[in-house]
């Protein structure tokens, strides 16, 4: 049972990846599948209320959030290296809610003059930069951790005017293929800068809180509705759903043993006092306590129980060793195993306090015999 418990407890941890530790493996960004065939027939791309409706009633899904696009014009300035760059870019919001942990700085004050722009954009971006154009540019790759330190200038412009913002990369996801925002930046960018021709109600993105990750409905509903997933996400959720359904049926099976060990240790108990009935009987009523009688037996319970629960301790830090390096290949980080043996010992405990509890009564009724 301990086995089993670190198993699940370590197929279902979050993923090693620090830029996953944003959005954890219970949420999804989908989008439309964009097809020859539905443009010609003018199918929309986007998301009705109707379908955010259905989406919501599946029994998996938690919550639905909206992607919000940028209505203004928004360009990107840097001084790199002794080389000046610039760039057009796109920006989207998402509720911060749907963040497992927001990054450090992650907020705006469109009320400060100075209010610097927390950005979080896909690792993919960055791969393309320092493998596609830094190298046929002749321009310095950089790390992640350089990134973020790198100051930006971003010019927001729209409805007549433009404003200059210093902005920062705060964090990256590969799972957000976006350059994400705070939705308070651009709820108030939106109002003051954008084009109100460009304002409407259509959801062409959404992210999606599951309870179930590794559920097969997702993708039966995924695939009969033309939806898209963004990022490997669905690939880990369904080696995580694989393990947990192996982690169960090993549980299953480890709590019919246990629980026939149990009564098969109570009835052993029940034999050897009923055994030594008579003598301690007489040990009873030549002034023994009931206590005293029933130390020796309950000794030997607390040192079998205490020897079972040492060694299946062991034997799980062992086993849990084994598979530690194929799930760090998926990307899983395992945890620790003080969680399961601390659970284990309350079982333990649980266990011998029945144990005690049925040998001091069955010494207690010799008495009156």
């Amino acid at each position: 049972m301990m086995t089993a418990l670190q198993f699940y407890r370590d197929a279902t941890a979050p993923t090693a990846d620090s830029d996953d530790s944003l959005l954890g493996t219970d949420y999804m960004v989908i989008s439309k599948e964009v097809s020859d065939a539905g443009r010609f027939l003018g199918n929309s791309t986007s998301f009705s209320e109707a379908e955010i409706a259905d989406l919501l009633s599946r029994p998996w899904v938690d919550a639905v959030g909206q992607f919000t696009p940028a209505r203004f014009n928004v360009n990107a300035y840097v001084d790199f290296g002794g080389r000046s760059m610039s760039t057009y870019l796109f920006f989207e919001s998402i509720p911060d809610e749907f963040f497992d942990s927001l990054p450090e700085g992650w907020k705006f004050d469109p009320s400060n003059p100075s209010a610097e722009i927390p950005i979080i954009i896909s690792k993919d971006y960055l791969a393309l930069y320092n493998f596609g154009f830094a190298a046929s540019r002749g321009m310095p790759q950089i790390s992640e951790s350089m990134v973020k330190k790198v100051p930006l200038q971003v010019a927001v412009s729209g409805q007549g005017s433009q404003r200059w913002f210093p902005a920062r990369v705060v964090g990256f996801s590969s799972r957000l293929n976006t350059i994400a925002v705070p939705e308070e930046f651009m709820q108030w960018a939106n109002a003051a800068y954008g084009d109100e021709h460009k304002a409407n109600d259509e959801v062409s993105r959404l992210i999606v809180k599951v309870n179930d990750p590794g559920n097969p409905d997702i993708d039966r509903y995924l695939a009969d509705n033309a939806i898209e997933v963004a990022g490997d996400n669905a690939g880990r959720s369904r080696a995580a759903y694989l393990m947990s359904i192996i982690a169960l049926v090993v549980g299953i099976i480890g709590i019919v043993i246990s629980s026939l060990s149990f009564f098969i240790l109570m009835l052993s108990i029940y034999l050897l006092l009923q055994k030594n009935a008579a003598t301690i009987h007489q040990l009873l009523m030549l002034g023994y306590s009931t206590r005293a009688t029933a130390r020796q037996y309950a000794l030997m319970v607390v040192f079998i129980n205490s020897s079972i629960f040492i060694l299946a301790s062991v034997l799980t830090i062992a086993m849990s060793t084994l598979w530690r390096k194929p799930l760090s290949t998926l990307g899983i980080a395992t945890t620790s195993p003080w969680l399961t043996i601390a659970i284990a010992f309350v079982l333990v405990a649980v266990v011998t306090a029945v144990n005690l509890r049925a040998i001091y009564r069955t010494v207690a009724r010799n008495f009156y015999q």
